[in-house]
């Protein structure tokens, strides 16, 4: 007897820690101020927070490593599929250009949602049953980091890599280093630039960790979503101005109804069209190395705002701006779900991955030597 009422008292003890354990956490993800910015460490923190709180719905994976060693995070977000029907993929990422705060910011915010919303949204429920979404709030954390030191350094851009021989600036702009039609146009060679590619496609630990994972998911993917400031626009493929997506008008009318969306809260207007169009040239960009190795919609957000305070977003429109970055998001990543799991068909390209990289490699021949071949 008193064995077990000695056992007893043990299983009530540790089911009562084990519940203040779960209500300590999920209070703390509660307390999360997302209408902040927050440093690095603290985001580490809450992303561990967000797992445990919501195991039947998130985990997390490292896969990769900054150029300083740091670890390169996610979190995936996904239900069982009652079915077993094999799920698709949205990827979306923050924090590739190192002072662009209310793009982490809004990776946080968009995961918020995510996790408070679910259980009582029947279509955010569907949803997540069908897809699986990966979520990185910090590609370039070695840079980020570094924008938090000091007021000088805050407008830090670039990753924290080494310079070529012979050179003395550091870091590489990371969103013109990766493999699609890298270092055609809109890039430097000049490492202090801040528009530096780079001494070749995939170099950077940085852009190769996020070409190896997507990569390996190809076929299930369906959106890649990757988050920036400021400008207030939604970009499509490509940044070169002689190559053109081949769903080119689908990528134009899915990304206005998002900014149709995101106009309907606070009267913010987002212009929409590839980056020639309504911004500058430029290549290397995961946007277009997404579209190229064949994932049908790919987009960049540019959030908040228009020039007033650029990369330098006041606290105080960080809500503002991720609310309507969340409704511009969602609107896309329905628009892609619905059209493979209602339709019973699967969005495809009218190349394959294979195909756009060839031809990529074909246009780089042309516009760069002028011959057909």
């Amino acid at each position: 007897m008193e064995k077990s009422t000695l056992g007893f008292f043990v299983l009530v003890l540790t089911i009562v820690q084990t519940s203040n354990s779960l209500v300590e956490g999920l209070e703390s993800t509660r307390m999360y101020d997302y209408t902040k910015y927050h440093p690095m460490d603290e985001i580490y923190k809450w992303m561990e927070d967000v797992e445990r709180d919501n195991p039947e719905l998130v985990s997390s994976a490292v896969y990769g490593r900054t150029f300083e060693g740091k670890n390169i995070t996610l979190l995936k977000f996904g239900l069982q599929n009652p079915e077993g029907k094999e799920k698709k993929v949205i990827w979306m990422d923050c924090g590739i250009h190192a002072r662009e705060w209310i793009a982490p910011a809004f990776c946080q915010w968009f995961v918020k949602e995510i996790v408070n919303s679910y259980k009582t949204n029947k279509k955010l429920e569907q949803m997540l049953q069908n897809l699986d979404v990966y979520v990185t709030p910090v590609i370039n954390v070695d840079g980020y980091m570094y924008t938090w030191v000091n007021t000088t350094t805050r407008i830090w851009r670039k990753s924290r890599s080494t310079p070529p021989s012979g050179n003395s600036c550091l870091g590489v702009d990371l969103n013109r280093n990766f493999n699609a039609n890298w270092g055609t146009v809109g890039v430097s060679f000049d490492s202090c630039a801040n528009t530096y590619c780079g001494k070749e496609a995939g170099s950077e630990p940085e852009a190769t960790a996020v070409m190896d994972f997507v990569g390996k998911m190809v076929k299930q993917t369906l959106c890649f979503l990757t988050i920036h400031s400021a400008g207030q626009l939604i970009l499509l493929p490509y940044g070169h101005p002689q190559i053109s997506a081949p769903n080119y008008d689908e990528l134009v009318s899915v990304g206005k109804a998002a900014a149709a969306e995101m106009k309907k809260l606070h009267g913010m207007g987002y212009t929409v069209g590839t980056s020639p169009q309504i911004l500058y040239p430029n290549s290397g960009s995961s946007r277009d190395w997404a579209r190229l190795v064949g994932i049908p919609f790919s987009y960049t957000f540019e959030l908040r705002d228009k020039g007033e305070f650029s990369h330098l977003l006041p606290e105080d429109q960080i809500k503002p701006a991720c609310e309507e970055a969340y409704a511009g998001a969602l609107s896309i990543i329905t628009y892609v779900h619905d059209k493979t799991f209602n339709s019973g068909a699967i969005p495809s390209a009218a190349f394959s991955g294979v195909a756009m990289v060839m031809l990529s490699s074909f246009m780089v021949v042309f516009l760069t030597t002028g011959v057909l071949l």
